[in-house]
């Protein structure tokens, strides 16, 4: 009989993925529901540490797969691995959380079960001995809730920010186990990794985040929003059209189409709120949102919002900050 949960420990070069924290989150938050204990797996090579370090969360164990194979990312390889820990520990769910590294390959594990994958969730809920898990589907335009009625295991991917990694909850040192695993023929020769360019950033770990839209008029006055993530210590950011017109480089873009984050604070200055802005940072703790339009759609979602002219609004702002800091 199948019984517990399964979270995979997403990692680089031996660092971890935060979001593999808020997969924690997720499993502890589906245990707690369904009564199930959790069992981390930490494919790799040579991690001995990080498995030490995922064993300090309130788990039932960790499961260390280490294999010369698994040194670099390859999805046949951990398609392979994860395949032979998932049948010998017999789990009712497989979690992880929904990175580029995971899309590529958990599909390709889940088909070795016969089984479809719950992709992207944004949250879940237990009605007996059914979960319902939900989904947004038509860029956000519509939530899926989606049930699996077959067989376990379930195989299911949450949503960046849609648990927060400072919810996992740590406990004492659970016990950490070693598996063998057979890695047959790996079809792909991994390249060395892609090295962004200086200019690039990775927003989906920035705690505050200023992000301005077409309110802004133009890209001398995006001076405004610096200063106020100045003051804040945040990171500059935007809709599509500003990245469209090349007022700020495309790895600023916030959306469908550009990063997904959940910092704790995020600050919309200008932008009105389109669908495929909001997919990208719904999930963030808090928002404020500055438009002079009140029945602009971003205020559908923000916590607190300030109807004006963002000209006068965003000065004050900063200086008051400024103020408090100083």
């Amino acid at each position: 009989m199948s019984k517990g949960i399964l979270v995979f420990i997403e990692h680089k070069a031996g660092a971890l993925n935060k979001t593999s924290l808020e997969a924690i989150a997720a499993a502890q938050k589906l245990a707690g529901d369904t009564g199930q204990q959790i069992t981390a797996v930490v494919p790799g090579s040579g991690v001995d540490s990080l498995a030490q370090e995922i064993a300090a969360y309130d788990l039932a164990k960790v499961i260390k797969v280490d294999h010369a194979l698994l040194a670099d990312y390859t999805p046949d390889a951990y398609a392979e691995a994860m395949e032979q820990v998932i049948r010998a520990s017999n789990p009712h769910y497989v979690v992880l959380s929904h990175t580029y590294l995971v899309r590529d390959f958990a599909p390709k594990l889940a088909a070795r079960f016969g089984k479809g994958l719950i992709s992207d969730c944004i949250r879940m809920n237990t009605e007996g001995d059914k979960t319902v898990f939900t989904r947004r589907i038509f860029l956000g335009k519509l939530d899926a809730d989606v049930v699996s009625d077959g067989e376990p295991p379930t195989f299911v991917t949450f949503q960046s920010g849609a648990f927060r990694g400072d919810q996992a909850v740590k406990g004492n040192d659970c016990p950490v186990e070693s598996m063998p695993v057979e890695v047959g023929e790996v079809r792909m020769k991994p390249e060395p990794p892609f090295q962004e360019t200086k200019q690039a950033v990775d927003l989906s770990k920035a705690h505050v985040i200023v992000a301005v839209g077409r309110g802004i008029k133009s890209k001398d006055n995006i001076g405004l929003a610096e200063k106020l993530a100045e003051a804040l210590g945040g990171d500059l950011a935007a809709s599509r059209p500003i990245c469209d017109a090349e007022w700020l480089p495309i790895d600023r873009q916030i959306g469908s189409s550009g990063q997904t984050v959940a910092p704790k604070l995020y600050i919309a200055i200008g932008i009105s709120g389109a669908i495929q802005h909001l997919v990208g940072m719904k999930n963030s703790q808090t928002i404020v949102a500055i438009n002079k339009d009140p029945e602009a759609p971003i205020f559908d979602i923000a916590d607190y919002g300030i109807v004006g002219d963002l000209f006068e609004a965003v000065p004050v702002l900063t200086e008051e900050i400024r103020k408090l800091k100083s």
